[in-house]
């Protein structure tokens, strides 16, 4: 599926002049029809399932319990 630039800019939440500039800079492929650049947004699956991954890992992390110390002394 391609998209336009402003489309790409809501899809992503990220600023329109932020997308444009990665696709001058080339972080962002995309192919000009002639009038405005558009974008295939299959290149952006994997983008979002790393996020994904870091957010389990994130959250795992998180709920994970602190081990207890073995150099605590009981001192009572």
């Amino acid at each position: 599926m391609y998209m336009t630039v402003q489309e790409t800019a809501t899809f992503l939440s990220m600023p329109e002049e932020q997308v444009n500039r990665y696709v001058l800079e080339g972080r962002i492929r995309a192919v000009h029809d002639g009038e405005q650049y558009i974008i295939n947004t299959s290149q952006f699956e994997a983008h979002f399932q790393q996020v994904e991954q870091a957010k389990l890992a994130l959250e795992e992390w998180r709920t994970m319990p602190i081990p207890e110390d073995v150099d605590i002394k009981d001192e009572d």
